[in-house]
């Protein structure tokens, strides 16, 4: 499925709810199902800079497509960087720099979200953004053709 696609889909989903505030109890009632994070997990490597809140983003790519996993200490932050992680996680490097959705404001929460925490959310998107890059650089280091010595 396509990343807009998707977006479409979501925004359809949840287009029954009409508060805001409402849509953003919903993830964070979500949130609350998914385990946290290992202790492993919770590094520096894997902190998001720019969150005023501590986040943590974990990436991985398996049979091709990526997928993350988060945790932060702010209940609504964790339920926010989680939807994130949930939204963009399954698809290729390739489409997930092909496009940058937000899907936090194609559902009228970021309007409802204060600059700072915003900023932090944007960053998370662009971390995901920049794992994207590194696995289709990796990728393409992999299968690129062995180059005869000097």
């Amino acid at each position: 499925m396509p990343l807009n696609r998707k977006l479409q889909q979501l925004v359809d989903e949840l287009s029954v709810i009409d508060d805001p505030q409402e849509r953003l109890s919903l993830l964070v009632d979500r949130s609350r199902k998914t385990p946290p994070l290992p202790a492993a997990e919770r590094t520096e490597a894997n902190l998001i800079p720019g969150c005023v809140s501590v986040v943590w983003v974990v990436g991985e790519v398996r049979n091709g497509l990526c997928y993350f996993r988060s945790d932060a200490e702010s209940a609504i932050v964790r339920a926010l960087v989680g939807f994130l992680c949930e939204f963009f996680s399954g698809f290729t490097p390739e489409t997930l720099l092909a496009g940058d959705p937000d899907p936090l404001d194609a559902l009228g929460l970021a309007r409802t979200l204060s600059p700072t925490r915003r900023n932090g959310l944007n960053a998370t998107r662009s971390a995901i953004r920049a794992f994207a890059a590194r696995a289709r650089s990796a990728d393409q280091a992999a299968t690129r053709p062995p180059q005869p010595p000097p």
